[in-house]
């Protein structure tokens, strides 16, 4: 088993300041404060990061914060993802992954394709990636479930295919995967809410958002859930369990960069489409925050 991804990853947001830019003292500051409360591992230019809006050369900036941020401390996680094959096959083959342990790659959004066409689009990746993969199956987002069957053909038959990251929030289907996997290959949360009961269930821990505003209260309870220890893990999780849902109400990242700036950690800018969350969301993160 790969145990560099057991436990708590964390899908970073990328801070911008009031013009917009990337505020690259403000991610090395979130960067530090989540390997100084105890998370395993960092994801970076995921969709939390608004990754979608993010430019080629602002996406190696950030990366090269991350990086040197990171020291070595944490493996990091890139990603690389889309729903053009062909772009995705050419950033990887152009991509300088000193520094870096694996890929996630979300599944092809919008073109809705089949899961033969999801299979062969994770095959073309498979096929020139020089590190690990991540498979990121998020229906939500991307209007189309990779199915069981699917991931299991992909990390049967791919070595460098070593984990899923499944938000699809179907505590069914995450069942069907922990006891159908390969061994060794990891199953890993993509949903805050579940992650507890994934991690419990044998999954391999979580890429968590909200796990970058209170890191050491949130990779503790995987910790926890991972030794099978429920009952001090599920005091954590209800702790937890009504900020997870206001992150979510409205749209990420929003709600988790609201969060982070009550913490003061970075301001709440986001660029469009997305827009900072209401002033009544607001109000009630503010006052989570003050009372934990």
């Amino acid at each position: 088993m790969n145990s560099k991804f057991l436990g708590t990853g964390v899908a970073l947001v990328t801070p911008f300041n009031s013009d917009l830019s990337v505020n690259h003292e403000a991610l090395t500051n979130i960067v530090n404060f989540n390997i100084d409360n105890g998370v395993e591992y960092l994801v970076i230019c995921g969709t939390t990061a608004e990754s979608v809006t993010i430019t080629k050369e602002e996406k190696q900036a950030v990366i090269a914060t991350v990086t040197q941020a990171a020291n070595g401390r944490v493996p990091l996680v890139l990603g690389i993802g889309g729903n053009n094959t062909a772009l995705v096959v050419n950033e990887i083959e152009t991509t300088n992954f000193t520094g870096i342990d694996a890929i996630l790659s979300v599944s092809p959004y919008y073109s809705k394709p089949t899961q033969e066409g999801m299979y062969q689009h994770f095959k073309a990746i498979a096929n020139v990636c020089p590190v690990d993969i991540i498979l990121y199956n998020v229906p939500g987002r991307t209007s189309r479930n990779m199915d069981v069957d699917t991931t299991l053909r992909l990390a049967t038959e791919f070595s460098n295919i070593i984990a899923v990251k499944e938000a699809g929030n179907n505590m069914s289907q995450y069942l069907q995967l922990i006891k159908n996997k390969p061994e060794g290959f990891l199953v890993i949360s993509g949903d805050d809410d579940l992650a507890l009961a994934v991690t419990l269930a044998g999954g391999a821990g979580v890429i968590s958002v909200i796990g970058q505003a209170y890191p050491e209260a949130f990779s503790n309870m995987i910790r926890l859930g991972l030794n099978g220890d429920a009952k001090a893990a599920y005091k954590l999780h209800y702790r937890l369990l009504d900020v997870i849902d206001y992150i979510f109400e409205e749209n990420n990242p929003a709600g988790i960069k609201s969060v982070l700036e009550a913490l003061n950690l970075c301001a709440d800018h986001v660029r469009l489409p997305v827009v900072p969350a209401s002033s009544d969301l607001k109000s009630r993160i503010k006052s989570f925050v003050n009372a934990f």
